[in-house]
């Protein structure tokens, strides 16, 4: 048995899952965060900007984008931290094909996460964005 073997039977989860749920859950193409840039549908809160998109029938993702003003790599490092635990705890409600992406405002890292979390799932409502509770 391999370093690699013995060290996987630890994991809480196989190594292909965690490889696999980064590509499918976050949005990486610069191709899809520009289509979702340009036509999606604008939902604006206190602490961040969510756009949507509905692309196709594969399941959705998100994209993270945070600018330079929001300050130093420090706190654009932490927001995105932040925000992808966030679609991580959202993620097996959402509905599937949708293009997502995220503008984390500076507001953002001053409130608790109990209160970002409420926001956060508030804005996917107001998109309807979940799936029925029924499922």
């Amino acid at each position: 048995m391999s370093g690699w073997d013995a060290a996987r039977k630890h994991l809480p989860f196989p190594m292909t899952l965690m490889m696999h749920e980064r590509n499918v859950i976050f949005l990486r193409s610069n191709r899809d965060i520009q289509v979702v840039k340009h036509h999606g549908r604008r939902i604006s809160t206190t602490l961040f900007n969510l756009l949507s998109y509905k692309m196709n029938d594969a399941p959705s993702r998100v994209g993270i984008i945070v600018g330079k003003r929001f300050g130093n790599a420090v706190r654009r490092n932490r927001a995105k931290r932040i925000f992808r635990e966030l679609v991580r705890q959202l993620y097996p409600d959402l509905v599937a094909g949708q293009g997502l992406l995220v503008f984390p405002k500076r507001d953002a890292l001053l409130r608790s996460r109990d209160e970002l979390a409420r926001a956060w799932r508030g804005s996917f409502e107001r998109l309807h964005l979940l799936r029925p509770r029924g499922y």
